[in-house]
């Protein structure tokens, strides 16, 4: 069986689909992925045969629209579920032709699709196969959708399709303790970290004397020629970095290698850089971050309590339902002053009952079928679907 995953412009998107990928792969199953060009070095680092679906980075899709005029994302937090639709379906737009013409070469059995990488349901509508819709993470799409379904209104058209297409399966990692009680039904699949990795030190293994506590605003993040949305990243994780700093905790932050220098070249006696989360996450006692899914995820994972801080609208409600099950703290940014910050993270590192409730996720995580499970629930919906493409609507390309 040959299956098609479609990740999407961040590395945390391709680390949301590598475990699944993977155990297919080791099932004996033929895998590639396809992601913006320049994660494509990421999904080859996680160790899956990787092609590029456009040439354009993903900023390009936030900030330009099709014609290429400039775009300003909304500061309203009710805003931002419809434009984040709308610039993911500018992706899915920007890609669909390559994903078609990589079809035509290499013609997959099923495509499975990150959670907005709405080219997928597409792509696998023109083909007639199985489209697998895969969460990334714990953040419902409910209000994220309909900015796609009328930013992609030309392509539903052209397909007679009055919206977007329904997956033949959907596979969700968020812990059932923390899904809206209104979720869409989903086979259920434990979050398995998936990082890219590196030469380990001891120190990334091995707790010391003081508590550890990991920073980190992810992997989009830059100070010199990025964008804005890049700069801004690296401000907010330079000042998360210095309060975290003040406390007495031995500070580890999870950035890019080009920010990393800065960084240690300002703050004393903390370890900064591109550290394999998976491994650094089990010697931690507090992650302190942006609410990037991926990472929360991992952090769950390995039991660990989290202070998360969403700069974005559509991370609140699930950062909310992981503060109200006890295993975090969340502050909007306009309570994230430096003295509640502070005050968050001594509640979080003191208080036993986060480090309690993080373990009681951590296990409820760790029940739930792994990828290699779902890998034969992949080879059901294509034997259940098998027919012609007529039957199913397809389109040759």
């Amino acid at each position: 069986m040959r299956i098609l995953f479609v990740a999407g412009g961040s590395a945390a998107t391709v680390f949301a689909l590598a475990p699944l990928a993977t155990a297919a792969r080791g099932a004996g199953h033929e895998v590639i992925m396809a992601s913006v060009g320049d994660i494509v070095a990421v999904v080859a680092g996680v160790g899956l045969p990787a092609v590029s679906m456009t040439a354009s980075p993903i900023s390009d899709f936030i900030y330009k629209d099709r014609d290429g005029a400039p775009v300003t994302p909304p500061a309203d937090p009710a805003e931002q579920p419809a434009f984040t639709g709308r610039w993911f379906g500018r992706m899915a737009a920007a890609t669909l032709d390559a994903l078609t013409h990589l079809a035509h070469d290499w013609r997959p059995d099923v495509v499975v699709g990150g959670t907005m990488m709405y080219a997928a349901g597409l792509l696998a509508r023109r083909l007639g196969v199985p489209y697998v819709r895969h969460a990334w993470d714990a953040v419902e799409a409910t209000l994220i959708d309909p900015g796609a379904e009328d930013e992609l209104r030309p392509e539903l058209d052209l397909f007679g399709l009055p919206g977007l297409p329904a997956p033949d399966l959907f596979i969700d990692v968020c812990p059932p303790s923390l899904r809206p009680a209104d979720a869409a039904p989903a086979h259920p699949m434990a979050c398995l970290p998936a990082n890219t990795q590196r030469e380990l030190q001891p120190w990334m293994y091995t707790r010391g004397k003081r508590p550890r506590v990991c920073v980190t605003a992810g992997s989009r993040v830059a100070n010199d020629d990025g964008t804005e949305y890049l700069r801004q990243a690296y401000e907010f994780l330079r000042t998360l970095a210095l309060d975290v700093a003040a406390l007495d905790a031995e500070v580890v932050i999870a950035a890019p290698e080009n920010v990393a220098a800065d960084l240690r070249a300002e703050l004393d006696d903390v370890h900064a850089g591109w550290v394999p989360l998976d491994v650094v996450l089990r010697t931690c006692d507090l992650l302190v971050g942006h609410a990037g899914g991926v990472t929360t995820l991992n952090a769950m994972h390995a039991g660990v309590p989290q202070l998360l801080l969403p700069q974005w609208g559509i991370l609140g409600p699930p950062t909310r339902r992981l503060a109200d099950y006890g295993a975090a703290i969340t502050l909007t940014p306009a309570e994230a002053t430096r003295e509640r910050l502070a005050e968050s993270c001594r509640a979080l590192l003191t208080e036993p009952s986060y480090t309690t409730r993080a373990t009681a996720l951590a296990q409820e995580i760790s029940a739930m079928p792994p990828p290699a499970e779902l890998v034969g629930a992949l080879e059901e919906v294509v034997t259940a679907t098998a027919g012609s493409t007529v039957a199913r609507g397809g389109i040759t390309p």
